[in-house]
Order: C-alpha cells, then structure tokens, then sequence
C-alpha cells in the first residue's frame, strides 16, 4: 500500500490522513464500528482482496486505532474492535456520512427528514434483519430515535429548530408513547427513546414529560455510527433524524419506520407492527 510522504508535521490533518490513508481504510473502520469485525466478514462486506485488507488491518492495529481479541486458537483467529482511539473517529465518520447525504446525495438542504425513495430511506430499510451491536434486550424493543426534546426550565432548541423539515414533533411523539405505554407492554414489548442530547436533558424532559419508560442517550454516536443512522447537524450538534426500529429479544430489527411523516400516527401504527410480530 503506498504511503505518501507527510510534508506538515503539525497539521492534524495532515497527520490524520497519514493513518487513514485511503477510502478502503475509511469503510474498514466503518464496517468495523457497524459490529463487522472478523476478516472474512469484512472481506465479504468490503469485496477487498486478502492482501489489500491485511494490509489495512495492520496498519490499522499498529496505529492503535484497532486491537486484536483472538477468539479462536487453533487456527488463531481474531475480531479486530476499535480502541479508545479508534471510537475517536466515530464523530468523523457521522460527519463525513451527513455530508454525502445532504449535499452529495442530496440537494444541499437541511433537514431533519428524508424522502421515501431516497438513499438514506434505502439505507435504513436495510437494517431489517441486522443485529444491533453492543445492545442487550430482554424483550421485543421499539427504539424510537429524535431529533431533540427540552423540558421548558432548561437550554433548549438551537436558533431555527422550528424551520427545519421534520425536527418538530418530539414532545408530541414521546407523550403519545407515554400515552399507549400500558397497550405495548401488554403487546409484549418496552419502549425506549434515543437521542443525540445529553442524558441530564434526557433526564430532565422524561421528568417533565413524566415518561414512564427511559431515554437513552447516544451522544458519543455509537449507535449513529454502528447503524449508519440519518442525521443533519445545527449548532454544531449531530441530531438523529426521526425514526423507529422494531427489534426482538436478540437485538435483531424486525421492522423500521422511516421516514416519519405524522409522529403521533406512527405510534398506532408501531403498536399494530409489535401486535403481529411480538
């Protein structure tokens, strides 16, 4: 694999691109942080030759940005996972997929939704079947992921919020949640709200709200990432666009809802998905 020669020894830029020297390095990490972590897995999932991926996996390893977990002695196998350092490329991988999104895939626009037939509704159609990696149930799960939601005596929406397309809507989603609570529980499965927000905002809005189920928080966009979840960024924040995932008791998504056009209806119809599945 050919090196170039780094010229800028304090540009972090520069230096960044020194590890990450190429695309395929860039879709290893992310195949990775997606819970793909086996040679032959990311082989298969990448298309890449046996050398050109040994190559990259080195260099990655001896960068620290992967380690090796031999899962596997004879013959020594290995799951190649992020580091602490590696897990610090999450926030680029998250910016780099929003910005294909919006202004390669896209047209440039901001916006909290997407079209039925684009990639990003494309995209997350295709988890259905997938596991959710690092995530433990012990039930059917619905997982419904927003953009963002204060309580009224706390920092609240960014400048513009109420003019992007589909960011209104969360107070009204997670209260007509709350509201059916008690008919999902009786389907056979929990709820659980997941935002970008800090998990004092979460904490104070699921008080006020009075939520009888947790929200969680994805602030370090480890789900974002590992799912390749839409997002759009304001303000400098990354903010989960309007979905919900169906998963079973193993964390493997039987049903997705996106794009979410009207949130209160979508919570009747998720309730008549978890009745047929669950």
């Amino acid at each position: 694999m050919r090196r170039v020669e780094l010229i800028d020894a304090d540009c972090g830029i520069e230096q960044a691109l020194g590890v990450l020297t190429d695309w395929w390095t860039f879709l290893v990490v992310r195949d990775v942080a997606g819970g793909v972590t086996r040679f032959e897995g990311l082989q298969r999932s990448l298309g890449m030759s046996r050398r050109a991926l040994t190559e990259r996996l080195t260099a990655l390893v001896e960068h620290g940005v992967l380690r090796k977990v031999r899962y596997s002695e004879r013959p020594p196998r290995h799951d190649y996972v992020l580091t602490a350092k590696g897990e610090g490329l999450l926030p680029v991988l998250i910016a780099l997929q929003e910005w294909g999104d919006r202004h390669v895939l896209g047209d440039g626009s901001l916006t909290a939704t997407a079209e039925p037939a684009s990639a990003e509704a494309h995209r997350v159609h295709d988890l259905v079947g997938r596991r959710i990696p690092d995530l433990r149930l012990e039930t059917w799960t619905v997982l419904y992921f927003f953009p963002g939601a204060f309580a009224p005596d706390t920092p609240g929406y960014p400048p513009g919020w109420a003019d992007i397309p589909g960011a209104a809507g969360c107070t009204l989603e997670s209260m007509t949640y709350a509201a059916r609570a008690a008919d999902f529980a009786a389907a056979g499965a929990q709820i659980r709200g997941v935002s970008t927000q800090r998990p004092d905002q979460l904490e104070a809005f699921a008080a006020h709200a009075g939520l009888p189920f947790p929200l969680l928080s994805d602030q370090d966009g480890r789900l974002a990432a590992a799912l390749r979840l839409p997002t759009f960024r304001i303000a400098g924040a990354d903010r989960l666009k309007r979905l919900t995932l169906l998963a079973d008791a193993e964390a493997v998504i039987r049903s997705v809802q996106f794009p979410i056009t009207d949130p209160a209806a979508s919570v009747t119809e998720m309730l008549d998905l978890v009745r047929d599945r669950a």
